[in-house]
């Protein structure tokens, strides 16, 4: 992460210290969290990654992302990286050769020398020489599960509203003083989204390239895109503007290696909010293959990192997708962060929808995406917009029922120091935690937001088949981080629009816009304003129970989150600002 003088520090938890970080659970020392031990014997492909050099991609990340910097968006292209920071080819052959010993498989040496893949039992890797322990940052693979979680949720339109508070329902029996609430939208169109965040006709994403990266495909995109604009009214996608390459492993996976589980139309949404914002955008739509779904996610995103070798496929990556802490290696996100930002390539991750932090989001060379709840009335006019944590009760036995909190991720980072563009910007109550008997400020998640709650979500559409094999256009309501990470991605795309060099990694561009026009600060809602506007009914129907969601609900059994004025840990510094927040990144990245 970007310390005060210009490196870039991680501080470990205490707990972690003192621990030989080996790839390989079970086989040799292991850091907590770094894999799982594999059950049984079985046979599967890995992928051991090596170490590269993560002080000087860190210093060189820190230069060309800091405004002033002699460095500053002196990008370097893919190969450059690996030829500078990367380990070396002999250490790479070393591990390779280290694994065809071992009776190891179909041993391959990535393009940018990040990992070798190799198939087999992965009892044969044990032990690790202690000639190769440095070289060995961690392994994936070893689960062969489906750790990873796409970051959305989505509903059939219940009895909704067009706009917010179009139609209110009386509370029978009353709610914690609840006697009135709106009924849910029935899903944004492009344009209510277009207007509320002031996405530009004039900055629509020419010229630009936004990679989707994906654990599933989706069903004919191409099709898809082109009904979702025509019903949005958008400019129809030209020839080729949508492009979909699958990577990473091949052949079939069981029910018990890997989800079977469809996302909906998570993949579609993602398309479309980017498309939404940036009409005229090229979209790369990466879908990760394998077993592992951790893995194929970030082998998804390596792939459009490393690109051809001379440039990264896109300079604007949206992931909406999580991967919980402890289930997968922090220190391998990290190098892929790294190369990341040294290329020039903004990563937009989603910060989860479940309170609390996800290993990818806390990641200080990502700029997570956080989660608002929107109101627009009919003229597309902001009635207000606070941040995703919603008080959740079901009317059920005659009595209301809570269930808790739901809404976005965020949170104060155990691992990673505070940043030097936070500094001065997020407050000492959402920054400072205490680690090894004293307190420490930390990395603070989200950085910026967009809307995310299913009762304010997007309407989304996705082909599916009918009985007789027909392909047919269906829409559903959807939301989740994964729609605002897509969503700033497109506005992200917009502003670049133009320019000779990308923003790269955007955080310390981003915080200097704090207390701007370019930023609509996301406020705690106000228990003056009219109840329709403080929460969402859901009345009973033949199958389901009444449901009430209650805005900007906090407690501390779920969440030590927060919504106030200025930063706060659910919508980081609030949402983009149409053409403000556009010119604002422009003059200070020029």
């Amino acid at each position: 992460m970007i310390a005060e003088r210009g490196e870039i520090v991680i501080r470990t938890v205490v707990a972690l210290t003192g621990c030989t970080a080996l790839a390989i659970a079970g086989l040799a020392h292991i850091t907590p969290g770094e894999a799982q031990s594999p059950s049984g014997d079985q046979s599967r492909t890995v992928q051991v990654w090596l170490t590269p050099d993560l002080a000087g991609a860190e210093q060189y990340a820190t230069a060309v992302s800091t405004p002033g910097s002699p460095d500053f968006h002196h990008y370097l292209s893919p190969n450059a990286y690996t030829a500078r920071f990367g380990p070396s080819a002999a250490k790479a052959e070393a591990v390779s050769d280290w694994l065809r010993l071992r009776g190891m498989t179909d041993v391959r040496i990535s393009s940018g020398r990040d990992y070798i893949s190799a198939s087999g039992q992965a009892s044969k890797m044990q032990p690790v020489p202690d000639e190769l322990a440095p070289d060995i940052l961690s392994v994936t693979g070893l689960n062969n599960s489906a750790a990873a979680r796409a970051a959305s949720v989505a509903r059939p339109q219940p009895t909704c509203s067009s706009y917010w508070a179009q139609r209110a329902k009386t509370i029978s029996p009353p709610y914690r003083g609840f006697t009135k609430a709106s009924l849910p939208v029935c899903g944004y169109s492009a344009q209510q989204l277009r207007a509320a965040y002031g996405a530009s006709w004039a900055a629509t994403g020419r010229g630009q390239t936004i990679a989707l990266t994906e654990s599933e495909a989706p069903t004919n995109m191409a099709q898809t895109l082109r009904e979702y604009a025509r019903r949005n009214h958008l400019p129809a996608p030209k020839p080729g503007q949508f492009r979909e390459v699958h990577v990473g492993g091949t052949g079939s996976c069981s029910a018990s290696t890997r989800s079977a589980q469809q996302y909906n139309d998570e993949a579609e949404m993602d398309s479309e909010a980017a498309y939404a914002m940036a009409p005229a955008a090229n979209q790369l739509m990466v879908v990760g293959s394998g077993c592992d779904e951790d893995q194929s996610l970030l082998n998804a995103v390596l792939a459009v990192l490393t690109g051809n070798g001379h440039r990264p496929s896109a300079s604007i990556v949206s992931n909406s997708w999580q991967i919980p802490i402890g289930d997968a290696s922090p220190k391998t996100w990290h190098a892929i962060t790294l190369r990341a930002a040294v290329e020039g390539v903004g990563l937009y991750m989603s910060s989860g929808d479940t309170p609390g932090l996800t290993m990818t989001a806390s990641d200080p060379l990502v700029t997570a995406v956080g989660g608002t709840t929107l109101g627009l009335d009919a003229r597309s006019n902001r009635v207000f917009e606070t941040g995703w944590s919603n008080g959740q009760a079901m009317f059920e036995d005659s009595k209301w029922s809570d269930l808790g909190i739901t809404g976005a991720g965020g949170g104060t980072s155990l691992l990673y120091a505070q940043p030097a563009y936070q500094k001065g910007v997020v407050p000492p109550s959402m920054s400072h935690v205490r680690l090894g008997g004293k307190t420490v400020a930390n990395r603070a998640v989200p950085d910026i937001a967009a809307v995310a709650d299913l009762d304010t979500g997007m309407l989304t559409g996705y082909t599916t088949l009918d009985d007789k094999g027909r392909p047919t256009y269906q829409t559903m309501v959807n939301a989740g981080t994964s729609l605002s990470a897509p969503l700033v991605a497109g506005l992200i795309a917009g502003a670049q629009q133009g320019r000779r060099t990308p923003f790269g990694f955007i955080n310390p561009l981003v915080y200097r816009l704090h207390g701007t026009r370019a930023i609509n600060d996301v406020l705690p809602i106000n228990q003056a304003m009219p109840q329709q506007n403080r929460a969402a009914y859901t009345p009973a129907n033949g199958t389901d129970s009444a449901t009430i969601d209650v805005f900007d609900a906090h407690n501390a059994t779920d969440t030590d989150q927060t919504t106030v004025k200025g930063y706060d840990t659910t919508t980081g510094l609030g949402t983009p600002n149409g053409l403000p927040f556009i010119l604002g990144l422009r003059y200070l990245a020029h």
